[in-house]
């Protein structure tokens, strides 16, 4: 693991609260549509990657899905989601791992990453995160990514932007892109950040041929 990467990230959560960092949400609305979007039952099963101490599985926990993982560096970040969420926190799956280090023991039916993708600088981070999730997901794929327009640094670290173009292009071996917005998000100092949020469905042998016919 990225000693120095988990020590950025234990400070971060151990010292500031969520009124202290600029990706705090109090709804995630782009999330949750586009999880809504993908039309699954209750029972599917969603991982939320790099979901530090995010509200997004609050909201699916109050709308009924029963099978949430949520990943992070940070077991610091987890910590407080478990704080907050008291009993129900034994509902959810908790995972402390690195996305590059991570070793799946089941698939998923959704893929969550708001804003962990675009921290991933190097060409080899990027073959390794997509290597994982080509084998763990089944069903659809979404990324909230820093778009052009966005920042070129996020709490203190260099991060990556993308255009729908240049995420396609890394997404292409394995998912289809089903459709992308850009939303402008407003941190807690009130300034703002635009992200690119695309949804994508993991390609099967059907697709890959109606693709190519």
């Amino acid at each position: 693991m990225n000693v120095e990467n988990k020590n950025h990230w234990e400070t971060v959560y151990e010292t500031k609260n969520p009124d202290q960092v600029s990706w705090t949400q109090e709804k995630p609305t782009t999330s949750l549509d586009f999880i809504h979007s993908f039309g699954l039952p209750k029972t599917a099963k969603i991982i939320d990657i790099g979901g530090g101490d995010s509200k997004l599985v609050d909201f699916l926990l109050d709308e009924g899905f029963e099978n949430i993982t949520v990943l992070d560096i940070s077991s610091k970040a987890l910590e407080k989601s478990q704080k907050r969420l008291g009993d129900k926190a034994k509902k959810v799956n908790w995972v402390v791992s690195d996305i590059t280090e991570f070793e799946p023991n089941t698939t998923y039916d959704v893929w969550h990453d708001r804003a962990t993708f675009h921290f991933l600088t190097k060409a080899e981070q990027v073959e390794k995160y997509m290597e994982i999730a080509r084998k763990s997901v089944n069903g659809f794929l979404t990324i909230g990514t820093f778009s052009e327009n966005g920042p070129t640094k996020c709490s203190g670290l260099e991060i990556k932007q993308y255009s729908e173009e240049k995420l396609s292009a890394e997404l292409n071996n394995g998912f289809d892109k089903i459709r992308c917005v850009t939303e402008d998000h407003t941190t807690p100092f009130d300034t703002t950040q635009n992200f690119l949020f695309c949804s994508f469905k993991r390609q099967n042998n059907e697709t890959k041929i109606w693709a190519n016919g």
